[in-house]
């Protein structure tokens, strides 16, 4: 099959009143590969499996599918929007098209806040695996305070690569990714081949655990948080709409099958881990300190767990860039409308590099705020990262809830993806993002902290947010008129 004329992918961006800049050299692959570096099964799984074995055991394996079940008809909705509207920015091009500019504003809004503190959580997931992998890496005592200096070097790096050029950070994310998906089968595998019990084990539930006060059901629901730390992101592939070839047809492909592909993994992943475990009622199962590199290395060995805990420490390198570009890109959409401070800097392209450079420049530097801010308020850090997820659900639900609307209110359109199940889908996304903004806001004192303010962190953070955007927008809109 012919590849398409460059010239009719431009042609959307100039009738949408966009002048070309970048340089359009995404293939299949290296789109599909911007979404699975983002959702990293071996950055987020790593991270965050002690959470969900510590509130419901063995058991929390079936927040895994569940989550994915919610999060496809998301992702089904996105990659509709992905084919009709392909332009940078992702949600926030997308949200202001099937609603207004000013809903529009306030997903970027929202969601480039949730990308910065993303950036600078899968940033400190180094402080992980590094001196897991050689104690060198533990440069100063406190643990805070290391994880923060190591998390400043990786975003240094993936500041560098970014202002480079799409074609190079594609092809580090692309090599990346091959590397994490021979790593992740290749450790399937080998956990599976040391099973110590059957897979009934995903049957067992903790005794004892902690309700929330939801009886049987508040275990697994707190420890559908692990699931939902993970299966987000997705929607990269979108916002790299403008430097992809035929984005219309590969954008929405990589969106799905980005998800799906972690999933699977994902769910092997954990089943591999809970067979192999020597004891399931180790305390270092769900230790922050222990988790899953601590499984790894009981399992295999320390020669062999050491080979894929460094294959984690990539992960996260390469999870780093993809949240990286996402978050630049978003910052220069909303630049190149006029709908940020400074936007006539924040919008420029580099001629020779074809790269976003102060938009990229600038979500480094605040991110590696938050990183420095980490070193001396781990607790709040925590549940700022807590909320961050909040925030994203949040853009995508006011995403597919305004997709919804556009349904609603003129009728199914002629030639969508969905046909005739876009408004079923359509309207579980928008009943599952609901329930997920519940679910992970929760005010639990084991994910916030104890004081009500950290409980209700969620809450909070949100409202402030959301009321210094509508100093921002207000003040944009005065400048604008």
């Amino acid at each position: 099959m012919p590849l398409p004329d460059p010239t009719d992918d431009d042609r959307d961006l100039t009738q949408a009143g966009y002048r070309p800049q970048f340089l359009r050299g995404l293939g299949g692959f290296a789109a599909f590969a911007a979404g699975f570096s983002y959702l990293s099964i071996l950055t987020g799984i790593v991270q965050n499996f002690h959470l969900g074995y510590r509130e419901a055991g063995p058991a929390f394996f079936w927040t895994w599918p569940v989550v994915f079940a919610g999060q496809l008809c998301a992702a089904l909705c996105f990659a509709e929007l992905a084919r009709r509207y392909p332009y940078c920015g992702g949600v926030y091009a997308w949200a202001g098209r099937v609603g207004t500019p000013a809903l529009g504003w306030f997903v970027g809004w929202v969601y480039l806040a949730s990308l910065v503190v993303t950036l600078a959580a899968v940033a400190l997931a180094w402080q992980v695996t590094l001196p897991a992998l050689w104690p060198g890496f533990q440069v100063l005592d406190a643990p805070a305070s290391n994880a923060a200096l190591l998390g400043v070097a990786l975003i240094a790096l993936s500041t560098l690569l970014n202002a480079r050029g799409t074609r190079l950070l594609a092809r580090v994310m692309a090599a990346g990714v091959v590397v994490e998906l021979v790593a992740a089968v290749g450790l399937v595998a080998l956990l599976l081949g040391q099973s110590v019990r059957g897979p009934g084990v995903v049957l067992e539930a903790r005794e004892g655990g902690p309700t929330g006060g939801l009886d049987a059901f508040g275990p697994f629901l707190a420890a559908a948080v692990m699931a939902a730390y993970v299966m987000y992101g997705f929607d990269t592939a979108g916002s790299l709409a403008e430097e992809t070839v035929d984005p219309r047809r590969r954008a929405p492909r990589a969106i799905l099958q980005a998800l799906l592909a972690a999933a699977l993994l994902g769910a092997l992943l954990l089943v591999g881990a809970l067979v192999s475990a020597p004891d399931l009622a180790d305390p270092l199962l769900d230790d922050g300190a222990g988790g899953l590199p601590y499984l790894i290395k009981r399992v295999l060995g320390d020669t062999l767990g050491t080979v894929f805990v460094a294959a984690a420490a990539l992960a996260v390198f390469v999870c780093t860039l993809a949240v990286h570009a996402l978050a630049a890109r978003t910052l220069f959409a909303m630049a190149r409308d006029g709908a940020t401070p400074f936007a006539s800097r924040l919008s420029r392209v580099d001629p020779e590099h074809r790269a976003p450079r102060a938009a990229a420049a600038a979500v480094g530097a605040l991110a590696c705020l938050l990183l420095a801010f980490n070193s001396d308020h781990e607790q709040l850090m925590t549940a700022l990262v807590c909320v961050s997820i909040v925030w994203t659900n949040l853009a995508y639900l006011l995403t597919t809830g305004a997709l919804l609307v556009e349904r609603v209110r003129r009728g199914p359109a002629p030639g969508t993806l969905l046909g005739r199940w876009g408004g079923p889908v359509n309207a579980l996304a928008v009943a599952w993002g609901g329930v997920l903004i519940v679910n992970i806001g929760w005010p639990r004192e084991r994910f916030y902290g104890s004081e009500w303010y950290q409980r209700f962190g969620a809450l909070l953070f949100s409202g402030l947010l959301l009321g210094a955007g509508a100093v921002v927008y207000r003040v944009l809109r005065r400048r604008s008129a």
